[in-house]
């Protein structure tokens, strides 16, 4: 029996590589989807608290989400919802992310200005250090398992093969193409897509290369039902990275810990008492909420220096691309990344957005430009 071959082998089967899968299917190429894990969208994909917005600092993050939540508008299995997202600035920071504003509507996206009292409208808090906010209408959430097997499903529907329980294990790049062994045995391809998230560096180190990815744990933390009605937008105090949404009649909450990296497995109980420290200094009302631990979760985010994805072929590696490191927002981004994939290894460059900044080329070259709206 021969081993299975294809164009393009994905590696992974979370909600970019399905993207990528169904984008390149559509283009007429072979597509094989290896995936560690025995579902599909088992790993940050599906532990993301499913947010969608566009206000980021870099024109290339903010089309790629503006594109894709324009995506994700017209598919049934996003369950796309309208919630907004409201960011609370402090003084020191406000310069910057009015720029960040303008840059926004310079690029069609619908972003308004609040001063601080009609912001507490919107969601009570504490103004103290706080110079303004901004809202962004067309932001929300998403359903991205929903969205994962949807792209996947029109992908085998065009061909593509999904492979599960499928571990990469070591990669050798041959004349035209690749050689992968796996847990489930050997495949042949004339190129490698790695969207394997916070595995990428690992999945790199085993071709023999060098890919600037970190996992980094995060804590969604969430409170049982509230005793009174509420659609909170997607809030975030950028003073300290305090966030919380409504999720039901309860709430989701959280706050990054720059320190919890690697591949640390299970909920950080530690992290709470800090977390809700700066949570109750800005919404004191917060002390109202009980928590549910069994509703609470964790996941990984995927880590680069810059905080920004690392999309396109890697330099002097024939046959070999990424589409990964998205920090945290691979959910409202891979959409775009699918597109833009499909166009790199079927015409041999993106086009629909140029995506020069994201390309691997910035470490080497020192022009990495750090994203600042990360939370």
């Amino acid at each position: 029996m021969s081993e299975p071959t294809a164009d393009v082998v994905v590696i992974g089967a979370g909600i970019v590589g399905a993207s990528c899968a169904y984008r390149l299917a559509e283009r007429g190429l072979s597509v094989r989807i290896l995936e560690a894990a025995p579902i599909p969208a088992g790993g940050s994909t599906g532990r993301s608290a499913a947010g969608v917005r566009v206000q980021f600092s870099q024109a290339t993050n903010i089309l790629l989400s503006w594109k894709s939540i324009q995506a994700y508008r017209e598919m049934p299995e996003a369950a796309y919802t309208q919630l907004g997202y409201l960011l609370l600035v402090p003084v020191a920071e406000w310069p910057a992310h009015r720029k960040s504003v303008a840059l926004q509507r310079d690029l069609g996206v619908p972003v308004e200005v609040l001063p601080l009292e009609a912001a507490q409208r919107v969601v009570e808090f504490v103004p103290d250090g706080l110079a303004g906010a901004t809202y962004g209408p067309a932001d929300g959430v998403v359903d991205p398992h929903g969205i994962t097997l949807g792209y996947l499903r029109r992908a085998r529907e065009l061909g593509a093969h999904l492979h599960l329980e499928t571990e990469l294990l070591q990669a050798r790049a041959l004349s035209g193409g690749w050689r992968l062994e796996t847990s489930r045995g050997g495949f042949s391809a004339g190129c490698v897509l790695n969207a394997a998230g916070a595995w990428a560096g690992e999945v790199g180190r085993r071709a023999g290369l060098e890919i600037p990815v970190q996992p980094a744990r995060r804590m969604v933390y969430a409170t049982g039902p509230l005793p009174w009605p509420h659609r909170y937008p997607l809030t975030i105090d950028l003073d300290s990275g305090f966030w919380f949404r409504s999720e039901g009649a309860r709430l989701i909450f959280g706050r990054s810990n720059p320190a919890d990296e690697g591949f640390v497995e299970g909920m950080d109980w530690d992290w709470l008492e800090p977390t809700l420290e700066v949570g109750l200094a800005r919404f004191p009302w917060l002390e109202q909420a009980a928590l549910d631990r069994k509703a609470s979760w964790w996941g990984y985010y995927e880590v680069t220096p810059d905080h920004n994805p690392i999309l396109g072929w890697m330099p002097g590696v024939e046959g070999w691309a990424n589409a990964c490191g998205f920090s945290g927002h691979g959910v409202q981004q891979a959409a775009m990344v699918g597109v833009l994939m499909a166009e790199e290894i079927a015409d041999g460059r993106a086009r629909s957005l140029e995506i020069g900044p994201l390309r691997y080329e910035r470490f080497l070259q020192r022009q990495a430009v750090l994203e600042r709206n990360i939370v």
